[in-house]
């Protein structure tokens, strides 16, 4: 993250933002990038509270906490409602959290786990964005950036189809309410990694399977978290793109080129 603190995009500062799963993996590092260029930022978190505090220490001046658990409904809603009381208002909200919570084949899911899949993953993201919009529409200039993933195109590894067909649900409300929310000046975008070295991986994938993962990409590495961090930044910033509503970028060194 180091290099974005010598990045200075002048409209990020002072704005109000809301980073969901913002702890750890790619959420922490946006979390800092954007606490660098000075907006304050509410980081959620649920289970990771050292992870969080890591975080705050870093810019303790411009970061907050928010803690719950997003797989649970009504909760994201809550969250949003803290965040904003807690830094005065909310001009962008990154839909962040998410996780893939088993590598578990369609046809052995249990009821109770597509459920939960699809509350943290799905649900969430659409309670937290409708929680945060009227926020959003009282902002001079606000935007709402979800969390999506190559997977919403390629349908997902072994073992992730539920995720993955929860991240085309993302992609999908983020087109549809790209057009719902214009008339009130709020830009809808999203970013989708590809395969990133973070805890998720960390998690659920196996050395081997990671390893033949990377061998698909064609710039013959796993990307890291920082690797996603100018997508963010970039969609945040109205004058970087201000003309830039409904997409979502493709960051994942070539692994899919659509």
């Amino acid at each position: 993250m180091t290099h974005f603190e010598e990045i200075r995009i002048g409209d990020l500062a002072g704005k109000r933002i809301l980073v969901t799963g913002g702890s750890t993996g790619i959420g922490a590092a946006v979390s800092l990038a954007f606490a660098a260029q000075g907006a304050k930022v509410a980081v959620h978190y649920n289970e990771s509270e050292a992870a969080a505090e890591a975080v705050r220490a870093r810019f303790p001046d411009n970061i907050v906490l928010v803690q719950g658990d997003l797989s649970t409904p009504g909760v994201a809603a809550q969250v949003v409602q803290r965040a904003a009381e807690a830094l005065g208002g909310l001009d962008g909200l990154i839909n962040n959290a998410g996780g893939m919570l088993g590598r578990i084949p369609t046809v052995e899911a249990s009821p109770e786990h597509v459920t939960r899949v699809f509350n943290l993953n799905a649900h969430s993201v659409w309670e937290a964005t409708v929680a945060a919009h009227p926020y959003l529409r009282r902002s001079n200039s606000s935007f709402v950036i979800n969390t999506s993933s190559v997977a919403a195109r390629n349908g997902g590894g072994g073992g992730a189809a539920l995720y993955a067909a929860a991240k085309a649900y993302v992609s999908s409300l983020t087109r549809g309410q790209a057009k719902e929310f214009t008339a009130d000046g709020i830009r809808v975008n999203a970013v989708a990694p590809g395969i990133i070295q973070t805890p998720f991986h960390d998690r659920y994938t196996s050395k081997e399977v990671f390893a033949a993962q990377i061998a698909t990409i064609p710039m013959g590495r796993e990307g890291h978290p920082e690797d996603c961090v100018g997508a963010f930044l970039f969609l945040a910033s109205p004058t970087l793109s201000g003309y830039i509503t409904g997409q979502v970028i493709e960051v994942n060194g070539g692994q899919l080129m659509p």
